[in-house]
This record gives C-alpha cells, sequence and structure tokens, in this order.
C-alpha cells in the first residue's frame, strides 16, 4: 500500500492533469456540468457493478474515474468562481465531524454501537445548520424508484420510525398483496398502479429489515432470468424454430431443463 505522502501526491497529479485537460484539451475544455452528469452517473453503475462481482482491481479504476470526474465539476465550479477541490473536501470533512460526536466531539470516546449510531443518524443530521429542512429532502426525486424506497426507509429508521419486530412486516405485505389483487378485478390503472407501488415498497422495506439488499437481490433474480431465457432460445433456433412455432407448455419444459442445469 502506498504512503500519505504518496496518496497526497497521486491527488496533486490528478489536478494537475485535469489543469492541462481543461486548458488544452478542446473537448475537455467544452464540457459543462450538465454535458458530464449523465456520464458520471454511468460511471457509478460502472463502479456498483465491480462491487457487486468483488472484481477489487475494477472497482479501484472505477473509483479513479468517479475521483475524475468530481475534480472535473470542482475545477468547473473554480472557474466559475463559486467553489474550488478545497471547499468540497472541507464541507464534507466538517459534516463528517458534526456528525460523529462519539469520535470528534465531547462525546470521544463513549462507548457506542454500530446500531446506536444508525437510528439516531438521521436525528445528529437534522441539526445541521446547512442541512435539509426535512428528513426526507436529501433524497433526489430523479433516484431509481426502487433505491429512492429503500433510503426513504432507512432515513425513517434512523428517526426511530420503523417496525418493532422484522416479523411483523409479513403483515403488511401481504395486506398489499390482497389490496393489488382487489384493485386488479376492476379499480382504474391509476389506482392498480398505485397499489403495486405499495407492495413493491413494502417488499423492499420487508427485505431491509432482513438485511437483504433489494437492488443486488432484484439484479440477481434478472440475471437468472437473462440466463434462462437465453438458454430458451438457442434452444429454440438450434432445432430451426421460431418462438411463434412453440406452445406454452414447450416453452416451460426447455425452461425446466435450464433450472434442472442451475442456470
Amino acid at each position: 500500500m502506498h504512503t500519505r505522502e504518496e496518496k497526497l501526491a497521486a491527488f496533486g497529479r490528478l489536478l494537475d492533469i485535469m489543469d492541462e485537460l481543461r486548458e488544452k484539451c478542446p473537448w475537455n475544455a467544452e464540457q459543462t456540468m450538465e454535458s458530464i452528469r449523465r456520464l458520471t452517473e454511468e460511471e457509478v453503475y460502472e463502479l456498483s457493478d465491480t462491487i457487486v462481482e468483488g472484481d477489487r482491481q475494477g472497482t479501484a479504476k472505477e473509483i479513479g474515474d468517479l475521483l475524475y470526474h468530481m475534480v472535473f465539476y470542482a475545477r468547473i465550479g473554480q472557474e466559475e468562481g463559486a467553489f474550488d477541490i478545497a471547499d468540497s473536501m472541507n464541507k464534507v470533512c466538517d459534516k463528517m465531524v458534526f456528525r460523529h460526536p462519539h469520535v470528534f466531539g465531547p462525546e470521544a470516546g463513549k462507548a457506542t454501537s454500530a446500531k446506536e449510531i444508525a437510528d439516531t443518524w438521521e436525528l445528529v443530521k437534522a441539526k445541521e445548520k446547512d442541512g435539509n429542512k426535512t428528513v426526507m429532502g436529501g433524497i433526489p426525486k430523479a433516484m431509481p424508484a426502487l433505491l429512492k424506497a429503500l433510503a426513504m426507509q432507512e432515513k425513517a429508521r434512523g428517526c426511530g420510525f420503523d417496525w418493532e419486530k422484522k416479523e411483523d412486516v409479513w403483515d403488511k405485505v401481504q395486506e398489499e398483496v390482497a389490496e393489488v389483487t382487489e384493485a386488479a378485478a376492476g379499480a382504474s390503472a391509476d389506482e392498480l398502479e398505485m397499489e403495486f407501488g405499495d407492495l413493491l415498497f413494502a417488499v423492499i422495506n420487508a427485505a431491509r429489515l432482513y438485511d437483504v439488499d433489494p437492488e443486488k437481490a432484484l439484479g440477481r433474480s434478472a440475471e437468472k432470468f437473462r440466463r434462462r431465457f437465453t438458454y430458451l432460445e438457442e434452444q429454440t433456433l438450434r432445432k430451426g424454430l421460431k418462438f411463434s412455432d412453440l406452445t406454452l407448455a414447450q416453452m416451460d419444459a426447455i425452461w425446466d431443463q435450464a433450472k434442472a442445469q442451475g442456470l
């Protein structure tokens, strides 16, 4: 591993490279925060993929790509006279010091647990001078719905608003299933959509309570579906057939073959 001096030197090198590119590369020179925002979102998902796959060298690379984007935004902010990278780093440092009084404040050294910290996290954040005015205020509206639901549930938990026993959540899930079933029998499209949303929200909540990452779990199921459907497709083409040539029962039989092979 590198020394602290080597780490600081590497960060300084990134700042120097950004300065050179911004001043001498036509493409980099014409970029704005708005033009690179979409690319940053893509980089976040690429980082997420490497973490899920356990690819540590890939994670190192993707962290670098994200750092490059953060430095890019800060350089643009500097050119606008709004802020520079030091402002960004000092803001997050100040925030972390404030949010961890058990480490940096008068409570430093006081014995506490990870659960106690998590359970009071949102209450501590609410005391910040420039923090969000509401607990849910910091959750982006454009955030993917599954991740947004999970973030909201975690924030509610941080204020003490959560199930006393995780097993109790299943009554809520069953309640939502019943409401979807009832809505499907004759409710309007808008009402049915709302009930499906409530059911999904309850299932995500259940996954959270059982320490299951719903995004990862759904991703695994989606990849399993991809593998099995690809097998179905390959077997159909191999026989010179089209999907329209097969009955649902025949397709189910091939699907079961894929399951039997562990796909």
